[in-house]
Parts: structure tokens; sequence; C-alpha cells
């Protein structure tokens, strides 16, 4: 419900049409003016796999921007985070659409090219024909690439650029009327260098586990679905601002490969340490090696669903796993679901419905992640 009351205040004519959450269907404000939109989500609610469907207006006005609605779409926790995401990116648009209408005095372009020498040409990856979008490319301390888009407008300098990064946290520009594109740059090699420890840490979970999702994570990115074995996996989400402390955690499982992991856990917490990374930190407290993708797909993690008999369902893997020893069938939430709502000897108490595995008949429950807590 806070999540709906959440979406009303910021996006207060778009409306949900159906009860489950996963159709909306109304307009998005910015500027004073309205936009035709619809929002449709999958049923496990992922909005990496939402279908955002909008007017011949809009898409022609966000058409330079789908790359970066992609990464918020893959990054943004949940609708009403997006929605706002959009909105920004909207406003950002719409500026720049009516700058294009605007003639540029021939002090903005001397004072651009300036600034862009001054930079230096090594540092830019991209400028369009009328000067008003440019791309600059940063390597951090360890060497990871990194581009931030500047949409100028008609007024630069005296007004700052839009700016548009990969990060996983806002990312503000401090600027007054001297300031140039070189204050901007210098502010993003800072940004970079105060996310350097969160990047190091998922860098070494990519390089050194099997992440199961998401499967191409950009720098945005701040969860990790890292698999354990016997179908048994960790989804572990990091604050970008404090990177080596205990993250966020729930293990999915069978309950009996599970509850072992979360005994040891809650038992060594007292022991993380964030001197050591944060990988080495759930090694040692949950007493494992985090097996390599090589070792796992000689094993039988990798099985496809036990009911709609594919391995990734709109991007998701298996991630409910039966939890009788002698069975453990892995399924996707909302093939699991769908299929006990079709039984008729399921049962239901909220949003946990409870009925027999398809493999081994006996009793399975299964959340509606659709339906709110």
């Amino acid at each position: 419900m806070a999540g709906a009351r959440a979406l009303l205040r910021h996006c207060p004519l778009l409306l949900p049409q159906d009860r489950h959450g996963t159709a909306y269907e109304g307009f998005v404000t910015a500027q004073g003016r309205d936009f035709h939109i619809r929002v449709l989500l999958p049923v496990d609610l992922q909005l990496k796999n939402a279908r955002i469907e909008c007017s011949w207006r809009l898409k022609k006005i966000l058409h330079g921007y789908r790359h970066i609605l992609k990464q918020r779409l893959h990054s943004c926790p949940d609708l009403v985070s997006f929605m706002v995401e959009l909105k920004t990116v909207l406003e950002i648009a719409l500026k720049n659409t009516q700058d294009l209408h605007i003639s540029r005095p021939p002090e903005y372009y001397s004072c651009l090219v300036r600034d862009l020498e001054i930079l230096g040409w090594n540092r830019v990856a991209y400028v369009d024909t009328g000067l008003t979008t440019v791309k600059l490319k940063a390597e951090d301390s360890c060497g990871r690439q990194h581009l931030i888009t500047l949409k100028l407008n008609a007024k630069y300098p005296t007004e700052p650029p839009g700016c548009l990064v990969d990060f996983p946290v806002p990312f503000a520009v401090s600027w007054m009327p001297q300031n140039s594109l070189i204050d901007i740059y210098n502010q993003f090699l800072a940004a970079l260098e105060s996310l350097k420890e969160f990047w190091d840490a998922l860098d070494e979970i990519d390089g050194q586990t099997w992440v199961l999702e998401p499967e191409n994570p950009t720098r945005s990115a701040t969860t990790r679905r890292i698999a354990i074995g016997n179908n048994v996996s960790v989804n572990v989400e990091v604050d970008p601002r404090h990177p080596k402390m205990l993250p966020e955690c729930y293990f999915l499982g069978a309950d009996h490969e599970v509850n072992p992991l979360r005994t040891k856990l809650n038992n060594n917490m007292h022991l993380w340490d964030p001197e050591i990374s944060l990988l080495q930190n759930f090694r040692e407290l949950l007493e494992i090696d985090f097996p390599s993708r090589v070792v796992l797909e000689k094993s039988d993690f990798a099985k496809d669903c036990g009911i709609c008999y594919a391995y990734r369902l709109q991007g998701s893997a298996p991630d409910h796993v039966c939890d009788d020893p002698r069975c453990g069938q892995p399924f996707h939430q909302a093939c699991l679901y769908e299929w006990l709502q079709g039984l008729p000897t399921s049962r239901q108490s909220f949003n946990v419905i409870f009925g027999e595995c398809p493999y081994c008949n006996k009793v399975r429950k299964s959340k509606d992640s659709t339906f709110p807590l």
C-alpha cells in the first residue's frame, strides 16, 4: 500500500489497470505537459522485464535517452523509483528539445570548443553535429572505463548542462556561472573514486563466483544473485555508500539446504570484518567457498524450470526448489504460483498458496509477488 501511495504522489495521473499491479496507464507530467504512457510489468514485477508503451510524441522526445531508461529499468528497485527517474530524464529531454529551436550565440560555441580543448580531445568520446550533446570518457584508479553524457542548453555556461551517468547513487553537479566542463569532469572523477570500494566489491564477486542475476550488470546495479550449489543461491544487495558493511541478503533454495546457511550467517554475523573484502567475509561467515561457473555448469545447478522447461523466464533463473531432498526440482516463482493456482486441492492464505509439487506431490508453498504485503 505504501508503494501505491508513493506512486500516486509522484504520478497522480498514472493508474493501475488490474488488481495484481502489473499494468498501469495514464499520463506522466513534465514542464506542465501531460504525456500518455502505459507500463506493463511481468507477474514477478521485475522492472528489467517491463514493457513501456507511449505516444509517438513522447517516444520522439525520449529517442536519444533510450539506453539511459533501459539502464534505469535494470537498476531501479521499484516502479515508483523508475517513474521518478523517467520524469527527471523527461525534464532534461524537454529542455534540450526546446533548446534545439533556440539560436545559440557565437559565444556558446567558442566557449564550448575552448573548454573541450582545455579538457583534451582524448577525453571526448562523442560530440553531436549540433554541439549540444557531449560524451566524456574517464578511467578510474582501477582502470575501469566510464562515460558521462552532457546535454548542453543554449545558456551554457551560465546554466549547467544536464548530466547522465551509470551510477548507483545520484550524481549532483555543483555549478557556478564561471564554471566549465573541466569542473564537471573533475567532479565526475571524484565521484568515481568515491564509488571505488563499491565497484571493487562487485567486480570481485563477478570475477570469482557465478552470478546468476543480473546477466549483464551495469555499473549502477547494486544486487547480485550468487550461485552456491545444489540449487542454492544467495541474493546480495550492496550499499554503494557503505560497501564494506554487511549487506542485505537472503537465500534461495530448498529449506533443508538453506537453513544451515542461515544459521551459520546468524551465528557468525558478529565476525564480519570491514577490513577484508565482502566476498571473503561471506566465505568465512558461511564457511564455504563459492564455486566458479565452470564447476557449477557441470552439476545439476543449471537445471531448467520443471514447469516451463526453460532456464530463464523473462531474464530470471529458477528461484524456488522443492523442499523434498529426493526431489529438489527447481521452478520459477511465477511458474510455480500459476501451477498451484490451477490445482483444485490448493489452498491460499493471504499472498501464500499451498499445493502439491508437480513432481513428487509434496506440499509446496509459493508467494504471489504481485500481492502487497
